[in-house]
């Protein structure tokens, strides 16, 4: 496996009067290759979580395994591990701080002690892989679009040639066809490279097309754990937690309501109109 949280709880302020349970005994395991949506309404522990993984934030509880080896071992290196895990902070403007675009993706693989034409390789490699223009190289990376921003950001964490990518809320802020730009991106980044990915976000609208599975936080606890289909049965639960499952699923349940034989477990527009012709089909 390729990334195993065992038990893992977290308690903010456990030597004060205080103390916060941001996560309680989580228990997950991420193969290698995944894409994983990791769901939650705002305070749930999912940005907690994710900063556990790469070592930025150490458990009060429980451990975690990188390849079989244990993170809080005192030989373990974490410069090591915050490289092969690598994670996109939801707003890129805390990751981007050098002169130019291309100096800033550089900034990750000169850090790992690469020769200087290697850093540069990685960096224009990881530019061209997330739709960077060249012309946008040597300008400053504050002069971007939010979308272009995201994307910078996300080439800084691919030039240090991560195997899991962690994004933690990149469609914050976007409009539609900004947000479907970069869940698209990185939907072929998962594939072309063969990574593993670790969406977060509070929407479910964002995952459901994109993602094999589904964990869903609440109040520092895993609630789900599935298949999008398995877990958008529990659209009701959901809904209590603040969450929702994505439209398509609320208009198949009301068409069966309405007495049209569908399934209701499409999870997207293409499943819901296949569903729908094959319906039609039958009845003629």
């Amino acid at each position: 496996m390729l990334l195993v949280v065992d038990h893992v709880s977290c308690i903010y302020g456990a030597d004060t009067n205080m103390p916060v349970a941001a996560l309680k005994d989580i228990n997950l395991v991420i193969k290698e290759g995944e894409f994983i949506g990791l769901i939650g309404h705002t305070g749930s522990g999912k940005s907690t979580l994710v900063q556990h993984m790469n070592g930025l934030i150490k458990a009060t509880d429980g451990a975690i395994y990188f390849h079989g080896q244990d993170i809080y071992d005192g030989d373990f290196d974490k410069k090591n591990l915050r490289s092969k895990v690598g994670l996109v902070f939801q707003y890129p403007e805390h990751q981007l701080f050098e002169v130019d675009v291309f100096s800033d993706v550089c900034f990750g693989p000169k850090n790992l002690g690469l020769p200087k034409k290697e850093v540069e390789l990685r960096a224009y490699k990881a530019l061209k892989q997330v739709g960077i223009l060249d012309e946008y190289f040597y300008q400053s990376p504050f002069d971007l679009s939010g979308g272009q921003k995201r994307r910078v950001a996300i080439a800084g964490v691919l030039a240090m040639e991560p195997e899991v990518l962690i994004l933690d809320e990149p469609t914050a802020g976007l409009d539609p066809k900004g947000r479907d730009e970069i869940l698209s991106m990185i939907k072929n980044l998962q594939k072309e490279m063969g990574i593993t990915v670790i969406l977060v976000s509070h929407s479910m609208e964002d995952v459901a097309e994109y993602v094999d599975r589904i964990v869903v936080m609440n109040k520092g606890e895993i609630l789900f754990n599935a298949e999008p289909k398995e877990v958008f049965k529990h659209y009701k639960q959901l809904e209590e937690i603040g969450l929702a499952a994505p439209a398509v699923t609320y208009i198949m349940e009301k068409c069966k309501e309405a007495g049209i034989p569908v399934s209701t477990e499409p999870t997207t527009i293409y499943e819901a109109k296949q569903e729908i012709l094959k319906v039609l089909v039958q009845r003629k």
